[in-house]
């Protein structure tokens, strides 16, 4: 220790022989350098990032790296701005490794994301910076002058905690004629001073004599220390005590108990009286030995005073003395051998988790790094790890007592969010002692789910005439993602309305999903809106799931009925004029209500009831069907034109309704009807007379016409039968002078001549004459009523056809007289008897 303040300058004189190298072992993948001890903080180890092929840009922007050293003190860490492994302490290898031959510090590389482990050691060289020491600078030994020449004296050993060369090599005595000096070496491998008396004392002659005992090392340069020996030459006792063995050797456990007998050492003296009791003490033995064991002065057994470490210390070698009241002593030694017991529990240190975990994470892929270590020895340190079998991780072995944990199957959040994987460690000992440490992990949500609604498909009810804003309904749709990836935004794809855009009608709340009706509907415009609606999750990219949704529009009574037949009156003008002879039956057809209600369902159900009239009790009309039918027979008395006011109902609620005003004549022929209406006519004031005499002459014209045209039709029929009589049996009929009641049902001169236009055409085969109205004459309205008799079972048929506006249908033509009917146009019926010229059957359409 003398000089030690030169030590910097060797220090970097030994930098010089001993470059700091990186020895990169492929076999075991692992980084090797070496330092010399005593080396200033921040110096240089190795370049790591070189000798790992590490790109430090890239290292730096994925979390870095991060060094672990074994021991409780860091000693190095990394550098990240040039990849240099340095010191962060001073590094003396003789507190580190003591007496170990080779010191080495282990230390680990974790690099993060992704996460690898990377192990390395760096080797500790020794440099002579300690000299040899004794515990004291001065020490003294009594002697008899009866010693036999050859008696050994153990002396107390010099310490150097250097290794190799720099350690303690030899021992040098002063000279003397009575002493020499013996350098064993003991079984720890430490060479132990004896002195050997070679000449008998003589108290009278010297009574003391002084010696010095170097200590030297072989280091560059050599360093010694030194103490300085008394002897001291006592007078009388002759017979010294002597141990029943020269070296006592015991093993025992490191568990023993505290207080615990070790041995029992036993030496006699042949002397007699006080010279024969014996004391035993430990002779010049370490200090802490000394608190670890504790010598009965008496009795000479040996007890543990501490706990034994078998880590710490495996043997102990004590110098035993035994001493007499005469001042005459002899010396043995004690071998304690420590065996290793299961008495330490492994240590489990997490040194790093990568927590939380995303679910989309590849196989294999390293998620934490622990490290285990047990202090025992042999089995009892050997250290198994293993984790729950149903987790979806699994372990791997990195280096000796490094693991790692990972992925061996494909995580899924939205089925587990946490895992507290339970790491268990056992050791090898009998019985296994073990510890455990809990992983928290947490499963970090990836968007890997699409919003899913909660129905398969919405509908929702709308009455029409809504206020514009109404809430029609509100769809849902949950993602099993978390946070931002399940959150919910809605809208609308994109679509048309009667050729307006979708988003004109409804709009979607985005974040609550409600759907609202910007718009008021109507049903009679609009009865049914489909569309799409879209949930989209706020995920990168995002994901999505359409719905489809249908809005049905529900009819309201908001419109009252229309009616079609009879036309409303324009001024004082003729409209819904019907004829109806004197001599009908009760229950005969006048005419028929025609109307139509824009609404639906039971909204548009009409019914017909009479109102008012000029003879109450003459007409009825029906319920559903709007006919009016005579209720009794006309009489004489009965006015000739009669006013009927028709109410028309829904069955809405409120019910609406509309009117219809009808006026039928009583007469029993055109002309008669013709002159009622002019006479009405005239009477009418502010009609001019030149108008009336026009319709007067259209009328007749028509009607003169329409006879002419059954003249025609008669004819051809009589040149038909003569032509093919074996076909058509002799007949005979004629449409002259037929009387005017025989047109029941048609609308008045007015409808007959206006409304009612139509063409007949006649040809020599009936089966392709044809009868032809136009179009604008017909209604909506229920079928006509068959007729109330038939004549057998006559060869005859027809059909109808509707094109261009006009309705037509074909007939046969018999032999026998017969009626027709016929319902071209459905709002009014026509009965007809024309001779031979009869339908198969009656004919209703609906246009």
């Amino acid at each position: 220790m003398a000089e030690r303040g030169g030590r910097w300058g060797r220090r970097e004189r030994a930098l010089l022989w001993c470059v700091l190298v990186a020895a990169w072992e492929a076999a075991w993948g692992q980084l090797r350098y070496s330092l010399p001890e005593e080396m200033p903080k921040g110096s240089f180890v190795g370049d790591v990032a070189k000798d790992l092929g590490l790109e430090l840009p890239a290292l730096r922007d994925h979390g870095g790296a991060r060094v672990f050293d074994t021991g409780r003190t860091q000693y190095f860490f990394l550098d990240m701005q040039n990849g240099h492994l340095s010191t962060k302490e001073r590094v003396d290898r003789e507190e580190i490794c003591a007496a170990v031959a080779k010191c080495s510090l282990n230390f680990e590389i974790l690099v993060k994301n992704p996460m690898k482990l990377y192990r390395g050691e760096v080797e500790i060289l020794d440099i002579n910076d300690n000299s040899p020491s004794f515990p004291v600078r001065n020490s003294v030994l009594e002697i008899s002058e009866y010693t036999a020449p050859g008696t050994r004296f153990p002396l107390e050993k010099a310490q150097d905690p250097d290794i190799g060369v720099n350690s303690l090599q030899n021992y040098e005595c002063s000279g003397s004629n009575y002493f020499s000096l013996d350098v064993k070496n003991g079984d720890d491998g430490v060479k132990y001073p004896e002195l050997i008396l070679v000449k008998s004392l003589d108290r009278e002659q010297q009574a003391t004599h002084n010696l010095i005992l170097t200590a030297t090392d072989s280091g560059s340069p050599v360093k010694s220390g030194s103490t300085t020996i008394q002897i001291i030459v006592l007078d009388g006792n002759d017979n010294a005590p002597e141990f029943t063995e020269p070296v006592y050797k015991v093993t025992v456990r490191e568990d023993v108990a505290v207080g615990s007998r070790v041995l029992r050492v036993t030496a006699t003296d042949r002397d007699e009286g006080p010279n024969a009791e014996v004391k035993y003490s430990f002779f010049k033995i370490p200090e802490k030995f000394d608190k670890t064991f504790k010598l009965d002065p008496g009795s000479g057994e040996i007890e543990v005073t501490e706990k034994l470490n078998f880590e710490e210390q495996q043997f102990y070698e004590l110098n035993v003395q035994a001493r007499d009241a005469g001042g005459l002593s002899s010396h043995s030694k004690v071998l304690i051998k420590v065996t290793d017991v299961n008495n330490h529990v492994p240590e489990i240190v997490i040194m790093s988790v990568f927590s939380p975990v995303p679910e989309d994470t590849p196989l294999g892929t390293v998620i934490a790094i622990f490290n285990v270590q047990d202090r025992d020895s042999g089995a009892n340190g050997q250290v198994r790890c293993s984790i729950a079998e149903h987790l979806p991780f699994r372990l791997e072995k990195s280096f000796d007592n490094y693991y790692s944990v990972v992925t061996a199957e494909e995580l899924d959040r939205e089925e587990v969010a946490e895992y507290n994987v339970t790491v268990r460690a056992a050791d090898g000992g009998s019985p296994a002692l073990w510890s455990s440490a809990v992983l928290a992990l947490r499963v970090l949500d990836v968007n890997d789910n699409a919003p899913v609604f909660a129905e398969a498909r919405y509908s929702a009810r709308l009455a029409e005439n809504n206020a514009a804003g109404a809430l029609v309904l509100t769809v849902r749709a949950t993602d099993a993602d978390w946070g931002q990836n399940a959150r919910v935004r809605y809208r609308l794809s994109e679509g048309r309305v009667r050729g307006a855009p979708l988003s004109s009608y409804v709009s979607v709340q985005a974040e609550t999903g409600a759907l609202y009706a910007l718009r008021s509907f109507d049903y009679e415009e609009v009865r049914e809106v489909g569309l799409w609606v879209r949930a989209e999750d706020g995920g990168a990219p995002a994901r999505s799931s359409n719905v489809s949704v249908r809005l049905v529009i529900v009819d309201e009574n908001d419109n009252a009925p229309q009616v079609l037949y009879p036309p409303p009156a324009a001024g004082a003008g003729w409209a819904g004029v019907e004829l109806a002879p004197r001599s009908a039956e009760p229950g005969a057809l006048v005419a028929k209500v025609v109307a139509v209600d824009a609404d639906a369902g039971q909204n548009a159900w009409l019914s017909y009831e009479l109102a008012k009239a000029t003879e109450p009790g003459l007409f009825r009309v029906g319920l559903h069907s709007g006919e009016v039918r005579t209720a009794r027979s006309p009489l004489a008395r009965d006015a000739a034109r009669q006013s009927l006011v028709v109410v028309v109902k829904d069955h809405g609620r409120p019910a609406l309704s509309a009117t219809a005003t009808l006026t039928v004549v009583l007469a029993e022929s055109v002309a008669e009807l013709l002159w009622e209406l002019g006479s009405a006519a005239a009477a009418a004031p502010g009609e001019p007379a030149g108008s009336l005499t026009r319709w007067l002459v259209v009328a007749v014209a028509a009607v003169s016409c329409l006879f002419l045209a059954f003249l025609l039709l008669l004819l051809a029929l009589r040149l038909r039968r003569w032509r093919r009589s074996q076909l058509l049996p002799a007949g005979s009929g004629a449409l002259r002078g037929v009387p005017a009641s025989h047109f029941v049902g048609i609308d008045g001169v007015r409808a007959f001549l206006h409304s009612y236009s139509h063409e007949v055409s006649l040809t020599a085969d009936s089966r392709k004459s044809q009868l032809r109205l136009s179009g604008g004459s017909c209604c909506d309205t229920l079928p006509a009523r068959p007729p109330a008799e038939a004549s057998g079972d006559i060869p005859t048929g027809g059909h109808v056809a509707e094109s261009g506006g006009h309705i037509s249908f074909q007939y046969f033509l018999v032999p026998s007289s017969q009626n027709f009917i016929a319902n071209p146009c459905v709002s009014s019926q026509i009965r007809v008897e024309l001779g031979n010229i009869v339908p198969r059957k009656p004919t209703s359409l609906k246009s």
